[in-house]
């Protein structure tokens, strides 16, 4: 056998079957990528569907802060008004006892404002602030030009920003 003969044929494996079972068929795996786009819709409204409640419920309690956001300081001026009635309908008073309950409620009242960060703006004799004070006029003073001489209406503060700003007369200067 000189390499004349001819070559006897190996029989060649065929693709054995079995593996074709194991990948799924184009209709298959369309409906499973259906199956999970149904899901992540279903997701992304549950998730769309939450962000809405979450803003509708930061937007009541927006609103219940706007409604209720002078309830503390109310409570603290029913005080005052209970005091003023109660003054009110005693009969007899003397000066004496109707000043020194009006004294009491006075108290009352600037206790319900410094719990509740409502400050008093006096500001004599300080520089002329158009941002905390409103000047009337000017007057000839012996003190120092734009500074506040006197005070007709004391202006007041909530939390450092104003509230009202005092009405006040500023020193023209020498």
């Amino acid at each position: 056998m000189l390499g004349n003969e001819p070559a006897t044929e190996q029989p060649v494996a065929e693709p054995t079957v079995d593996n074709v079972d194991t990948i799924p068929s184009i209709e298959e795996q369309f409906k499973a990528l259906e199956l999970k786009a149904a899901e992540h819709y279903d997701a992304w409204l549950r998730a769309k569907a939450e962000g809405e409640n979450i803003r509708r419920r930061a937007q009541e309690d927006i609103s219940k802060a706007h409604k209720f956001a002078v309830e503390k300081f109310a409570g603290e001026l029913l005080a005052v008004k209970d005091s003023l009635e109660a003054a009110l309908a005693v009969q007899e008073q003397t000066v004496e006892s109707f000043k020194s309950g009006v004294e009491l409620t006075l108290k009352q009242l600037v206790s319900a404002f410094e719990k509740n960060a409502l400050n008093e703006v006096n500001p004599v004799g300080e520089k002329f602030d158009p941002h905390k004070h409103q000047a009337i006029g000017m007057v000839d003073s012996e003190q120092e030009a734009n500074t506040v001489v006197t005070v007709l209406q004391k202006g007041y503060t909530i939390a450092e920003r104003t509230l009202r700003p005092a009405l006040v007369m500023v020193a023209k200067g020498k």
